[in-house]
């Protein structure tokens, strides 16, 4: 199943540990490094889940770093120029990516002239954390649960629209799934981003999205939109049944976010990064922090991220092939 284990305490003091010994060891280069504002390209607009869970780690791992982090939201082709960004910056160790399972294993089925290579264009740097899927719905569904919302969707005379944060997206690919699963033929829109997306749903001139609670939650307690089922259970979404509990299996994949550096970026410095992000995702305020946002920290190391690119790639692609997904 795609995701990414939430870490237990043993694994946060084995990376404290791992820190404290590998210090010292690392070459000069990554020790003299970074001497000036490191560039970080997020591949979606501000306000969205991605950003958020960015933003939320900046002023500590810039202390943790020690120079400034500079956030360059670089929206568009769901995430895929933004990544294609950070594939074609120097090598340097002063531009660094937000990569998630949309732009990194999801991209390559979707995107028949991908500017980038997941696998050969990257020095994946470690994950930020995982968060879960919440089906949402416009008020004007009369939804509360899952059954009530398929019904309201069938029943519409002149049919229903989803938005997504993006074509080929994993919230694009969560509606063609769901749409397969309970044949209903809802309308694909797709925005450049989540904050667009949630506007239009918001205003009604779409009915239902899948996406992180992360940008949602404030929506979802002011009564804005219905939150009607989640992948996997969260402390944002308090109430919310899973699509398992709601009867419903094959709805419990999470989003993973993580940093990427541009191939050919020496190891060391991808190896200091790392140091200072799970660092950083390993103190408890900060991981709980990123709890009441809707994300679970996830610290480990750079070959685990590149594993979870490895295997989340084929298991979308055999979904978006399914559903003809192509938004070039």
């Amino acid at each position: 199943m795609p995701g990414f284990p939430v870490s237990s305490h043993p694994q946060r003091h084995r990376l404290a540990l791992l820190a404290v010994l590998l210090a010292p060891l690392l070459p000069a280069v990554a020790q003299d490094w970074p001497s000036r504002p490191i560039t970080v390209v997020v591949p979606f607009p501000a306000g969205g889940g991605t950003d958020v869970a960015v933003r939320a780690l900046q002023p500590a791992l810039q202390a943790a770093l020690g120079q400034p982090l500079v956030i360059d939201n670089r929206a568009g082709a769901g995430g895929t120029i933004g990544s294609g960004l950070v594939a074609k910056a120097a090598p340097d160790g002063y531009t660094v990516g937000v990569a998630t399972t949309s732009t990194h294993a999801v991209s390559t089925s979707v995107y028949k002239r991908l500017a980038y290579d997941p696998l050969k264009d990257f020095a994946y740097a470690g994950l930020i954390g995982t968060s879960p899927y919440v089906l949402v719905a416009h008020p004007s569904l009369h939804a509360s649960d899952l059954k009530g919302f398929v019904a309201a969707v069938n029943a519409r005379p002149d049919g229903a629209s989803f938005a997504s944060v993006g074509g080929g997206t994993v919230s694009h690919l969560l509606g063609e799934k769901f749409k397969t699963a309970l044949r209903v033929a809802p309308v694909h829109v797709p925005y450049r981003g989540a904050a667009p997306a949630y506007t239009d749903l918001i205003g009604g001139q779409v009915q239902f999205l899948f996406d992180n609670p992360v940008g949602l939650a404030a929506y979802i307690r002011s009564g804005k939109v219905n939150a009607i089922a989640s992948t996997a259970p969260n402390a944002l979404l308090a109430g919310v049944p899973t699509f398992a509990q709601a009867g419903m299996a094959g709805f419990d994949q999470s989003l993973w976010y993580g940093f990427a550096f541009p191939a050919g970026t020496p190891a060391a410095i991808v190896a200091r990064f790392n140091l200072a992000l799970n660092k950083v995702l390993t103190d408890r305020a900060l991981a709980a922090d990123l709890a009441a946002k809707g994300i679970n920290a996830a610290p480990g190391t750079p070959q685990a991220m590149q594993q979870a690119v490895v295997r989340d790639t084929p298991f979308w692609g055999a979904i978006a092939r399914a559903a003809g997904v192509n938004p070039e």
